[in-house]
């Protein structure tokens, strides 16, 4: 599936690329070459920003391994996890570290899980008996991550506020919702592929306690007052953040085990990780740069455009499009076209409302495939993409639709 995807691109941003040429715009060869080059630099950049980043929560997570916090994690959601995830050993410590890492994506933490994530791949890579080929297990976590929901959509309220906003955190609710429609599709779909039973007694309680979390921060956070809303939901994230390193470090020194040099043992994990899913990063980003700069973008866009405008389906959503077309292929290249939806049409104008909710209902699929299963070497990837696809566009219907009405709700 990824030599597919990875040559689709490349071929048919050269075939888009010979159409502007025929029509006379050679320049599209320039900005193919420099979007290739500077992508690729761009890759080494983000690995080695990321280096920091993973030398600090595998350093905290091995404190939380050592200390028996993963264990008693694992043994906590084991009748869920053995349900879903049946190749994996009750006993295994991913379970833990596959806790930790849907957690900080639920709470809005992410750079605390993407190194859960990636330590808990490599923890399901040691029970994978076929390395080349990702397992059921590492298929489900990974759609589940491409889809997580995330309660505390901090940086999109920051981005928002900054930008002139009168009420930043109209977008709460509908980005909690559209984000939970995508984390159920993707659930599903694999659970489908995978004929999984998720209609047990303990994977339905499951759904329905996670539909309560969800209902009960969405309660909370229409008790809030209006002005107060984004400011308690990035103080409320960043608090949590801290008390999570608390207890590892607390919980460490309770076993009295040696918190720093475990630490450090996991720290040196981190800049092991950070090495190998360079060429990962790379290959996959370079693809999409060329792919964007080639036109080919635009020419899907406008495709979509002109289909919604033949449906006569209302287009006052479009100019949101490029954002929601973006999502999945890069985290960076969405957040820019957010901003500037929000520049061009103003933060509280319906455009700028849409993209703020399209931007936070998905994870960038491309890259979280890319870096995950790119740790751990794996280049069979299954119905892992498809899965995580159908879930994008299942949160980014989502997110249009909801917008719909909670932004006529709210003006």
């Amino acid at each position: 599936m990824l030599k597919a995807v990875w040559s689709f691109f490349f071929l048919s941003a050269f075939a888009a690329a010979l159409w502007q040429s025929a029509g006379g715009v050679l320049t599209v060869w320039n900005e193919m070459a420099a979007a290739l080059f500077s992508s690729a630099k761009a890759s080494f950049t983000i690995a080695l920003n990321l280096t920091g980043v993973l030398c600090l929560w595998l350093g905290l997570l091995k404190i939380a391994e050592k200390s028996g916090i993963t264990e008693m994690l694992a043994r906590m959601l084991k009748p869920l996890f053995v349900r879903i995830m049946p190749g994996v050993p009750p006993d295994s410590p991913a379970i833990g570290s596959m806790v930790m890492n849907i957690a900080a994506n639920v709470l809005g933490l992410d750079n605390a899980a993407t190194p859960a994530g990636l330590k808990a791949m490599e923890q399901l890579q040691e029970v994978n008996p076929h390395k080349d080929r990702a397992s059921d297990a590492q298929i489900l976590f990974m759609v589940i991550n491409s889809s997580a929901v995330t309660l505390i959509p901090m940086t999109i309220l920051m981005y928002r506020s900054e930008l002139g906003s009168s009420s930043p955190a109209a977008v709460f609710i509908p980005i909690l919702l559209a984000t939970s429609v995508s984390t159920l599709v993707g659930f599903l779909s694999v659970a489908w592929v995978q004929k999984l039973n998720v209609f047990n007694r303990v994977v339905l309680s499951w759904m329905l306690f996670l539909a309560g979390l969800v209902a009960a921060v969405a309660w909370a956070f229409l008790r809030l007052p209006i002005e107060a809303r984004t400011e308690v939901s990035a103080a409320a994230g960043n608090f949590l953040l801290i008390l999570i390193i608390v207890w590892f470090i607390s919980w460490g020194l309770r076993k009295k085990i040696d918190v720093y040099e475990v630490f450090i043992e996991g720290a040196k994990e981190g800049f092991k990780i950070a090495v190998t899913i360079i060429p990962y990063l790379v290959a996959m980003l370079v693809a999409i740069a060329v792919f964007r700069a080639s036109g080919m973008f635009g020419l899907l866009l406008d495709g979509l455009q002109n289909l919604f405008a033949f449906a006569k389906i209302d287009t006052e959503f479009i100019p949101a499009l490029p954002t929601a077309l973006m999502k999945p292929l890069s985290g960076s290249g969405a957040r820019a076209l957010m901003i500037e939806t929000l520049q061009n049409y103003g933060a509280d104008s319906f455009p700028g409302f849409v993209a703020s909710v399209v931007q936070g209902s998905t994870e960038t699929t491309f890259y979280v495939l890319a870096v995950y299963f790119g740790a751990v070497k794996i280049s069979k990837t299954g119905a892992a993409l498809p899965c995580a696809l159908l879930a994008d566009l299942a949160g980014i219907v989502a997110a249009i639709m909801l917008s719909y009405f909670f932004y006529t709700t709210h003006v």
